[in-house]
């Protein structure tokens, strides 16, 4: 399933979430252009050998990582879930709070890839961890919502709504199930524990923030109309 969008309307225009899809594609553009885009990546990325060997300027990288991406389908898939899950969460939290709790979830996300993998001069970068947070945030606070997914069925393809709870629960799964199974080893070169721990994170901070769970009866007389 790829989500396309949802249903779940916001009070406010989301202008941090599309500050910072703007500035990934920015600074994906630079990446597109530099000459030495493997040593950009290397000094930029998260290394977690390197970030717990030297600490001081390394463990900027936990922060800079989020805003580099491998490839399109990187970048795009990345943007794609932060602008379908991003905005309500930035409704519920407000800018400045918003901006706090994408950086904090990424910061953590990385710290416990790094620690999952300590010994390792691969570096990881990306804003999914960070963006597993913000999920992991409206699977706390909008359960109900639904997520309108694109479903492929052998050879038909539909859209069909799914509650938040279902489609994330689902998401988490397939994360969880290969962090597991490809311990040790970056399975494909995803950063399975980054999702993981990016994922919670997002749940413990949106608690910690004042976070309550959304009763919005909406969803429900929206779903038997649509």
């Amino acid at each position: 399933m790829i989500p396309i969008s949802d249903i779940n309307p916001r009070r406010r225009f989301p202008y941090v979430t599309v500050a910072l899809i703007i500035i990934n594609v920015i600074v994906f553009i630079y990446e597109m252009l530099n000459p030495n885009l493997h040593m950009l990546i290397y000094k930029w990325g998260i290394v977690p050998k390197r970030l717990f060997t030297f600490g001081g300027r390394e463990y900027l990288t936990l922060i800079t990582s989020m805003f580099l991406h491998g490839n399109f389908a990187h970048i795009i898939g990345n943007m794609l879930y932060l602008w379908i899950f991003g905005d309500n969460v930035e409704n519920f939290l407000g800018p400045a709070k918003f901006i706090l709790f994408y950086l904090l979830s990424g910061i953590l996300a990385g710290l416990i890839h790094s620690i999952m993998y300590a010994s390792s001069m691969i570096p990881t970068i990306g804003a999914s961890g960070a963006i597993a947070g913000v999920m992991g945030a409206y699977f706390y606070l909008y359960p109900n919502a639904k997520v309108l997914a694109l479903t492929f069925l052998f050879f038909y393809v539909t859209i069909i709504p799914v509650p938040a709870f279902v489609f994330l629960g689902i998401w988490f799964l397939m994360q969880l199930i290969p962090a597991f199974t490809s311990f040790g080893r970056l399975g494909a070169g995803i950063a399975f524990w980054a999702h993981v721990g990016g994922f919670i994170s997002g749940i413990v901070l949106i608690i910690l923030m004042g976070g309550r769970r959304r009763r919005d009866y909406y969803y429900n007389r929206y779903w038997r109309r649509w």
